[in-house]
């Protein structure tokens, strides 16, 4: 494949991935699927009778703001759904998962990057007058690229995770505890923010 021909078939593929990328929505509120670094929706697990761990994982677009309502909203549901009046949350976290992965160019090549699709230890930085720039220390060096230099993006995917434990109780929410959620107002209040799957 010619240098301009192997530069075609990466912008198509370039074009390709920013219109899936740009159709790609926020994590709905559903129970979860998938496993790992790739599961997203709600989750809940009893540890006691009146006593559940609650998480709400969301996708690489989905904000820590919709992450942790859809927690509170989980939460506030579970409570609901088990005939109490209100939670108070023992403890809750909100994590950062990044994931980096690398997209080798089409074709041949030799070394790491680029034969058949593996991936080698090359960089895109962007310079001032001359744009993007691969870094390669075998060819134009980099690490591998072969006689076509490398085509390999590296990217960073980040993503929420909520969990929460709470603890379910009837009657009124003591006043004193800042921890206590009602849980028919936490539903009505955020309940009209949730996204469900259509």
């Amino acid at each position: 494949m010619s240098h301009l021909g192997r530069k075609a078939v990466v912008a198509a593929l370039a074009a390709s991935t920013l219109m899936v990328a740009g159709c790609a929505t926020e994590t709905t509120y559903r129970p979860a699927t998938g496993q790992g670094f790739n599961r997203t929706g709600y989750s809940d697990r009893r540890i006691e009778p009146d006593r559940y761990l609650v998480s709400f994982a969301g996708n690489s677009v989905t904000s820590r703001d919709t992450v942790e309502r859809y927690l509170l909203f989980r939460a506030a549901e579970l409570t609901l759904q088990n005939g109490y009046d209100y939670f108070v949350m023992a403890n809750r976290d909100t994590d950062l998962q990044s994931r980096t992965y690398s997209t080798p160019g089409v074709g041949g090549g030799w070394g790491y990057g680029g034969f058949g699709g593996y991936w080698g230890p090359s960089w895109r930085y962007y310079g001032r007058g001359f744009g993007w720039r691969s870094w390669d220390p075998w060819f134009g060096g980099g690490f591998g690229g072969g006689p076509w230099g490398n085509d390999f993006d590296i990217r960073t995917i980040d993503r929420y995770e909520a969990t929460a434990e709470i603890v379910m109780r009837k009657g009124p929410i003591p006043r004193d505890n800042l921890r206590a959620f009602n849980a028919r107002a936490v539903v009505d209040s955020i309940g009209p923010t949730v996204v469900l799957p259509k």
